[in-house]
């Protein structure tokens, strides 16, 4: 199986569909992992009818092979860690600190750069939406979950187009749900369930959040006529 989704705006409807039990909700949030899980995540937000904002989080990858992930950092200061992948390539202290280090003014750059000025959405007790492009090692979406727990959310999803086959297992106990559109039991890596799996640019993720707060302040504006 491959090629299901034509793009990521295609994989976010199919994945809203997936979704549809928490259509207009008031307490609903969606969360997307830049950059990505953007354009993905407008679609859910769309169809569903809630608020859209980011959760910045940087794979930390490998020394020799960046594609590989040995972990992961989110906005908050929240580590997750492949133990295993490290063991493996016997990746030294040095080596990971400089890692996380260069991600790290990575993630501050892209905050700046998406929000600016403007603070978070709040999401305490609220239900929210983690939504990612696909799911590989799960290490950018645990660094997400782990950085959202310390905002209270009430309940958190975390959702992708594509995963590999029994991925919702490492998140029992982590999220409240897991939901992935597809789960193949043959997984080579996201692209390949992609018509066109291009790099999403910070202009598109600016874009992307600017269209869904115009479609805020429609709404704000519409319910006080």
């Amino acid at each position: 199986m491959a090629n299901v989704f034509r793009d990521r705006a295609d994989a976010g409807r199919q994945l809203a569909n997936a979704l549809a039990k928490y259509e207009g909700r008031d307490d609903l949030v969606v969360l997307a992992l830049p950059r990505g899980g953007v354009p993905v995540a407008l679609e859910v937000a769309r169809a569903l009818h809630a608020k859209l904002d980011i959760l910045v989080v940087r794979k930390l990858g490998a020394p020799y092979d960046e594609e590989l992930a040995m972990g992961a950092i989110a906005t908050g200061g929240a580590l997750h860690l492949e133990r295993s992948v490290l063991r493996q390539l016997e990746v030294s202290d040095a080596q990971l600190a400089a890692v996380i280090a260069r991600e790290r003014a990575e993630l501050a750059r892209r905050e700046l750069a998406y929000r600016g000025e403007t603070p978070p959405v709040t999401v305490q007790g609220k239900t929210v939406i983690v939504v990612d492009d696909g799911l590989a090692t799960g290490a950018s979406m645990h660094a997400a979950i782990e950085a959202l727990r310390s905002r209270n959310p009430a309940r958190i999803v975390a959702a992708v187009p594509v995963s590999p086959a029994g991925a919702g297992t490492q998140f029992d106990g982590i999220a409240d749900e897991f939901v992935s559109v597809l789960q193949p039991g043959w997984f080579m890596g996201i692209s390949q369930f992609y018509m066109n799996f291009s790099q999403t640019s910070d202009e598109e993720v600016r874009a992307c959040l600017a269209t869904a707060r115009s479609w805020e302040h429609e709404q704000r504006m519409g319910s006080a006529e």
